[in-house]
């Protein structure tokens, strides 16, 4: 497996992130970035993002949790961040995004007692570690996420998304993050998103996971799904949901959880106002606020 590395320059001075790189070795030697800040004794909130972003996406979440007592670890998706990215696009698939961060969440940092936070394939992924091992989860929280089986078809804009990410010439990716907000971020932030990506060879991960999503049951991930809902359905700890109102694509997707997850129910599940796809950016300390105030009624 070919694999790159970010430089580590690319890091420096970036807006409103100052935290110090931790890392652990995942597969054949995969390097796995992630951050970790807060009282280490205190249980884990686990912040997982999604596509095409990096642990930079919780920087304005972060404060407000340590603030209130929490340790958090952030990581970086294999292919993305300051985690080290396979070059080739086939190196890449649901499975082993699951494998690799399993390994890092369980076998290196054997989290328990957690809070989980995840959105866009911070769901995809972390759920399914949820459905692994639910005994390591405390509660959980979902924004802007699902677990598709790939027995509903897609939506056309997912299905236009698909086709630009696998298409198009020039794959922004800080302009992908920004045009996902609710406002447009400022031309630090944008670059900061960029980051992790000096040339185009550096973005086969970030590529390739829209075509990862399950879009049919002859999926490979469709059978693994269909088997993490049976576990999520009977998990009875408190599972919240808090999605953005100004997301096109996942809007409403509360409503798969609601009902259907056991710890969902007399849960003060939220909408958080003035939020796009990565809510996170938009409104990032409010939602620190929800989770922080449902760790504490839970």
């Amino acid at each position: 497996m070919h694999m790159l590395r970010t430089p580590d320059d690319r890091f420096a001075s970036l807006p409103g992130y100052d935290f110090a790189p931790h890392y652990v070795e995942v597969g054949e030697g995969i390097r796995v970035h992630y951050v970790d800040v807060g009282p280490a004794g205190a249980p884990p909130v686990l912040l997982m993002h999604g596509e095409p972003s990096w642990s930079y996406l919780y920087r304005k979440m972060i404060p407000v949790l340590t603030d209130n007592g929490h340790r958090c670890v952030a990581p970086d998706l294999v292919g993305f961040g300051r985690s080290d990215k396979p070059g080739d696009p086939d190196d890449y698939s649901y499975k082993g995004h699951v494998d690799w961060m399993s390994e890092a969440i369980f076998d290196r940092l054997d989290l328990r007692e957690v809070t989980f936070f995840g959105q866009d394939w911070g769901g995809l992924i972390g759920l399914r570690l949820v459905a692994a091992d639910p005994d390591r989860f405390a509660r959980v929280v979902v924004g802007n996420t699902g677990l598709p089986t790939g027995d509903r078809p897609p939506t056309e804009a997912f299905l236009a998304w698909q086709q630009f990410a696998r298409e198009t010439e020039r794959f922004h990716v800080g302009g992908i993050v920004s045009g996902g907000c609710a406002n447009r971020l400022p031309d630090d932030v944008v670059a900061a998103y960029d980051a992790p990506f000096p040339d185009d060879s550096y973005k086969a991960g970030a590529r390739k996971f829209p075509a990862l999503v399950p879009t049919s049951p002859d999926d490979p991930a469709h059978a693994d799904n269909v088997a993490a809902w049976e576990v999520l359905r009977r998990y009875d700890r408190p599972f919240l949901c808090a999605f953005s109102d100004g997301d096109a694509i996942t809007k409403g997707g509360e409503r798969q959880f609601i009902g259907q997850v056991a710890g969902t129910a007399g849960q003060p599940h939220t909408t958080i106002e003035g939020g796009g796809h990565f809510l996170q950016e938009d409104k990032g300390e409010e939602l620190a606020g929800v989770i922080a105030e449902f760790i504490a009624a839970t």
